[in-house]
C-alpha cells in the first residue's frame, strides 16, 4: 500500500481524497497556487507545497511542477481528483516514467476513451450501442453536411477530445450546421489542442444516464449501479440521483452489463464511468463516452452502496485484486445531489467569486457535505464556480427529496450568490417529483419559473 499520497487538485475534491488516506492511514500531501494558500484542503493535508501562480496554467496544470513537488516530498502515489489532470494520458505516463503511480485508469485508456471518435468505434466492436453518426472524424465543413442530412436533422457536433460542453454545438438546418461546425473546432482547439470534431444524431427526448464502474488490475470489473444526471444546464450538471426514475429492473440490468462488457473491452482499470444516452420515446440506450476518473457526483453512489470510491480506487492503484460479488454493491435506497456552485441563476448563472462572510451547512439524519469552503473563505475568480455539494439520502426517492429540501432551506452563506435558488424550485416541481425529465428539462424550467437577464 502506499505510504504517501499527493493529491495534484484542490477544493473539494482535494479534501475528499485527504479524508480516504486518514482512514487508510497514508500521508497527504496537498498542493496548492498561490491563490489557494488558505484552502481547506491545505489545512488538512499533512503537509502542503505551493507550485505556482493562480491562474491554473501557471499551477494545477503545471506538470513539471506537480511532478517536482511529488519528488521533494517523496509522494509514492498521486491523485489527480477530477478535472485539471485528470483524464491527461501524458501526465498519467509523466507519472509512471518518474515512478509514481498515477490513481487512475492507465494512460492507454485515457488516450483511447479520450478520443470519443475512437472509443465510439470500440463500443462497436463490443457490441455496445452507440447513438448513430459519422464512421470516425468529419475532416469539412461540406463533408459534415452531407453526413448531417444523411442523419436527418437536429444533430450534435462533438469535438473528438475534452467534455464540459466544450467543442459541442446543436445543429437543427444546413445554416447552423455550417456555423456550428467552425465553431466547435474553434472551440476544441482552443480547449483541448485537438480541432478534430465528429457528428452524432441529437437525441431530442433523451436522459443522460452513467454508469460507475470499477476495475483492478486483474481483470475483474464491477457495475456500482448507475446515476441520472439529466437535470444540466449547457451540458453543466446540477442535480444527480441514483437509481434513475426512468429505468425498469429489466433495463437496468441491460444497462449495467453493456458497461461492464464496454469496460472489458478496452481493458479498463481503476474506476471510470460509462455515459449513455437513454432514448425515453425509442427505450434504447446508446453509448456516448468514458470518464477515466471519478466524477463529481460519486458521493451518491456510495450512499446508496457503502462503498467508498477513493479508498478503492487507491487500492486498485496499489495493484490490490477484488473479489467482490455484485451483491455486495447493491444499492440500498435513494440518493440525490446538489451541487452548490458560486454562480447568479438570476443573471444567466454568471460566476459569483468573493469572501464568504458566513456559512451554515444542513445536517440531520440522510444529509451528507462535501466541500471546502468556511466562513472568512476568499472564493477565488480563478477556477471551477463549485462550493461543495450536498448529499441527501433515504429509504425511498420520496424521502431523499424530501430530505433534500430539508437541507437546502438549512443552508445558508453570506456573500456569493449561488444556485440554491434554482435546486429548490426543481425539488418543489411536480414534473421534477414525479421522474418526468430529460435532457432539456432544466433549459425549459428556468424559462418558465426563472427571469433570467
Amino acid at each position: 500500500m502506499f505510504k504517501r499520497i499527493l493529491i495534484a487538485n484542490r477544493g473539494e475534491i482535494a479534501v475528499r481524497v485527504i479524508r480516504a488516506c486518514r482512514e487508510m492511514g497514508i500521508h497527504t500531501i496537498a498542493v496548492h497556487s498561490q491563490a489557494d494558500e488558505s484552502c481547506l484542503h491545505v489545512q488538512l493535508a499533512d503537509e502542503s507545497v505551493c507550485i505556482g501562480a493562480a491562474p491554473a496554467s501557471e499551477s494545477y496544470l503545471k506538470i513539471p511542477n506537480i511532478i517536482s513537488a511529488a519528488e521533494v516530498t517523496g509522494a509514492d502515489a498521486i491523485h489527480p481528483g477530477f478535472g485539471f489532470l485528470s483524464e491527461n494520458a501524458h501526465f498519467a505516463e509523466v507519472c509512471e516514467e518518474c515512478g509514481i503511480a498515477f490513481i487512475g485508469p492507465s494512460p492507454r485508456n485515457i488516450r483511447e476513451m479520450g478520443d470519443k471518435s475512437r472509443a465510439r468505434d470500440m463500443m462497436r466492436a463490443a457490441g455496445v450501442p452507440v447513438t448513430p453518426g459519422s464512421d470516425g472524424t468529419v475532416p469539412t465543413a461540406d463533408e459534415a453536411l452531407k453526413i448531417a442530412r444523411r442523419l436527418g436533422y437536429p444533430v450534435l457536433i462533438k469535438a473528438v477530445a475534452g467534455g464540459g460542453g466544450k467543442g459541442m454545438r446543436t445543429a437543427r438546418d444546413d445554416a447552423e450546421l455550417l456555423q456550428g461546425f467552425t465553431a466547435a473546432a474553434t472551440e476544441a482547439e482552443r480547449a483541448f489542442g485537438n480541432a478534430e470534431v465528429y457528428l452524432e444524431k441529437l437525441v431530442v427526448n433523451a436522459r443522460h444516464i452513467e454508469v460507475q464502474l470499477l476495475a483492478d488490475n486483474h481483470g475483474h470489473v464491477y457495475a456500482l449501479g448507475e446515476r441520472d444526471c439529466s437535470i444540466q444546464r449547457r451540458h453543466q450538471k446540477l442535480l444527480e440521483e441514483t437509481p434513475s426514475p426512468a429505468l425498469s429492473p429489466d433495463r437496468r440490468k441491460r444497462l449495467l452489463k453493456a458497461a461492464v462488457r464496454a469496460a472489458k473491452a478496452c481493458g479498463l482499470r481503476n474506476v471510470a464511468t460509462i455515459e449513455f444516452l437513454w432514448d425515453e420515446d425509442a427505450h434504447e440506450f446508446y453509448f456516448m463516452e468514458m470518464n477515466t476518473r471519478i466524477q463529481v457526483e460519486h458521493p451518491i453512489t456510495e450512499e446508496v452502496t457503502g462503498a467508498d470510491l477513493l479508498q478503492l480506487q487507491i487500492r486498485a492503484a496499489a495493484g490490490e485484486e477484488f473479489r467482490f460479488r455484485d451483491a455486495d454493491f447493491e444499492p440500498h435506497g435513494h440518493a440525490i445531489e446538489v451541487r452548490i456552485n458560486a454562480e447568479n441563476p438570476y443573471k444567466n448563472f454568471t460566476p459569483a467569486p468573493g469572501l464568504i462572510q458566513a456559512v451554515h451547512f444542513p445536517g440531520g439524519p440522510g444529509i451528507r457535505i462535501d466541500s471546502h469552503i468556511y466562513s472568512g473563505y476568499e472564493v477565488p475568480p480563478y477556477y471551477d464556480s463549485m462550493l461543495g455539494k450536498i448529499i441527501a439520502r433515504g429509504r425511498t426517492r420520496e424521502e431523499a427529496i424530501i430530505r433534500m429540501a430539508r437541507a437546502l432551506s438549512e443552508f445558508k452563506i453570506e456573500g456569493p450568490s449561488t444556485t440554491v435558488p434554482v435546486a429548490q424550485a426543481l425539488l418543489a416541481d411536480v414534473r421534477y417529483r414525479n421522474g418526468e425529465y430529460n435532457t432539456h428539462f432544466l433549459e425549459s424550467f428556468m424559462d418558465d419559473v426563472f427571469s433570467v437577464s
